[in-house]
């Protein structure tokens, strides 16, 4: 018995130094073991349904059962069967497997007995190497319903082992009877008969929905968008008390562009347009959007330089100055419902005026051409003398220079040229839009924003950074529509996503956390019901602390058990960390 115990630790010990090794080459994994498991090493944020659970600190082990793959033979027989069938089987091949309760302890048992200081044959006569924790996918086929066995080692300030925190989770599984709640005396009382400790200390956290509150109700961002606030607060009173005002809240904003509710929707177009002529630049390919004018591209164009050219003659028209205001207009235009974010600019230039034409009306390669043909053949005759902002670095606004000494330089409109032309008028304009926003707002100073609009990058690069720019602009926008954030939130908001922004790739998973005053959310969580209420007691200090957590969520805890009745409340109850001395 001992000789099979001790046999399978050490088969488990070297599979999961192997896994970090694997995991240090790229390797991601998940990585078979005995041919019904398999073990992912993740990170904190890698894996959803432990995060309420484990501490979060540094990496570690989650095992599952693996999942079987379908030969390709099988799998194109049942798409030729019945393609709902296969659909709905891959759906659920996707779903993490647990194991059984029995096996799952098994598992953290010679994980414990790797970590013993007393078998020093694991590390090769030295010290016992610290692994990552280990967590454990159950079944919840015990009579205490376990959905998650963990393991984790203690360790002394000299990194040396001196014991090992066992933690086990257990869910009662779906409810809408709050009555079978147990109160808080009766938590205290469970876990005092488990530690032994006079001192006891209560700590409530809750979660809301902010978009999914009535006071928004008619708002509600139907996409990735989501905006939670969670509370922490010392000496909970009762079960599912309400945060007090108090309590130290954390705005999480994860924001997702091109929202047809967001304040900043038109910048957005604005926007994807211009990603589409990167992308055009990029592979030699441009997909153009529908445009969004009834006259051609060539004629607004030619309209435009008309209007210059009789301000030229002195001839007065108003028709165009008509037109010039509706292009000013539109690029600031919103949401009607909502108030605008955007500071309208009163002075685009020609180079930004043909940009707003342009991007609404072309509708091929050969429009695109046309139009700068118009431009550049007006500007080598003298027809207009039109004037641009100082600074400006694109191709166009320097042959506009050139035209007013009357050496402009030859460009044949041929291959990615006009592409390439159209893109940086674009990305001129974008840039003044989202500096103007920003610095008109007092949210950011130029020096702050100067990485993001410089021009000793690649093109490419520049699209990125005005990437990063406009999901700034939205998730500021969105706070300050939806959530009536002023100005003293706003700010730092804006500081923590262009520090995020300076050090990090374009990425609208990422979620944006804000340390606010729970009086300014309050009018949005007070009548609603929170997400996630946990209340958590806890005894002892350091190595000897016992921790129990009981939590209420309104979705599934876990993603590898099944429950049958949506739309009820999941009563979760956390069994004590019991530290192994």
């Amino acid at each position: 018995m001992w000789k099979e115990r001790h046999q399978a630790a050490e088969e488990l010990h070297t599979f999961l130094i192997s896994i970090q090794e694997h995991v240090k080459k790229g390797d991601p994994g998940p990585f078979s073991y005995k041919d019904e498991l398999q073990v992912h090493l993740v990170s904190p944020g890698q894996c959803q349904s432990l995060e309420n659970v484990w501490s979060g600190n540094g990496m570690a082990f989650v095992v599952e059962k693996k999942i079987l793959k379908l030969e390709e033979d099988i799998i194109e027989e049942s798409q030729a069967s019945d393609s709902h069938l296969f659909d709905l089987s891959v759906e659920k091949s996707c779903v993490p497997l647990p194991v059984s309760t029995m096996q799952a302890r098994q598992l953290l048992s010679s994980y414990t007995l790797t970590h013993n200081p007393n078998m020093a044959q694991f590390g090769n006569g030295k010290p016992v190497e610290l692994l990552p924790q280990l967590w454990v996918r159950c079944d919840s086929s015990d009579a205490e319903s376990t959905c998650w066995l963990g393991a984790e080692p203690i360790k002394t300030s000299r990194n040396e082992i001196s014991g090992m925190s066992f933690h086990k989770v257990t869910c009662a599984g779906p409810t809408s009877d709050k009555s079978c709640f147990p109160s808080l005396e009766a938590l205290k009382k469970s876990h005092k008969e488990r530690h032994h400790s006079s001192a006891m200390q209560t700590r409530g956290f809750a979660q809301y929905d902010l978009f999914s509150c009535s006071a928004v109700e008619n708002s509600v961002i139907e996409s990735q968008t989501n905006v939670t606030v969670d509370f922490v607060w010392n000496g909970v009173d009762h079960i599912l008390q309400m945060p007090p005002l108090t309590s130290a809240s954390t705005l999480n904003i994860r924001v997702e562009s091109g929202d047809l509710r967001s304040p900043v929707y038109p910048v957005y177009k604005e926007l994807d347009f211009l990603l589409v002529l990167a992308e055009g630049l990029k592979t030699g390919v441009t997909e153009w959007p529908e445009t969004l004018e009834t006259k051609s591209a060539a004629e607004l164009v030619q309209e435009l330089l008309n209007e210059l050219k009789n301000k030229l003659d002195g001839v007065n028209n108003s028709a165009p100055k008509k037109d010039a205001e509706k292009v000013k207009s539109d690029a600031a235009a919103v949401d009607s419902s909502i108030q605008s974010f955007i500071i309208e600019r009163g002075d685009l230039d020609f180079a930004e005026v043909l940009w707003c034409k342009m991007r609404k009306s072309v509708a091929s390669y050969q429009d695109v051409v046309n139009c700068f043909s118009l431009v550049l053949q007006s500007l080598r005759h003298g027809d207009v003398h039109p004037w641009i902002h100082r600074g400006s670095s694109s191709t166009l606004s320097k042959l506009i220079q050139q035209s007013y000494h009357g050496n402009m330089q030859s460009v044949s409109l041929s291959g990615l040229t006009p592409i390439r032309m159209l893109l940086e008028i674009g990305l001129d304009k974008m840039k003044k839009d989202y500096i103007n926003c920003f610095i008109g707002r007092e949210l950011a100073t130029f020096n702050y924003l100067d990485y993001f609009i410089s021009t000793s990058v690649d093109l490419q690069e520049q699209v990125h950074r005005v990437k990063k720019l406009h999901h700034m602009l939205e998730v500021v926008a969105n706070c300050n529509a939806f959530l009536s954030l002023e100005h003293e939130n706003l700010f730092p908001l804006t500081q923590s996503c262009l520090k995020y922004y300076k050090e990090n790739p374009w990425n609208e998973q990422h979620v944006f956390k804000l340390p606010i005053r729970p009086s300014v959310v309050s009018s949005f969580y007070q009548n609603s019901h929170p997400q996630i209420w946990k209340v958590e007691i806890l005894s002892g200090h350091g190595q000897k602390e016992v921790k129990t957590m009981w939590q209420l969520g309104a979705r599934p805890p876990v993603d590898h058990v099944s429950f049958d009745v949506p739309g009820t409340e999941y009563n979760l109850c956390y069994s004590p960390y019991v530290p192994m001395t």
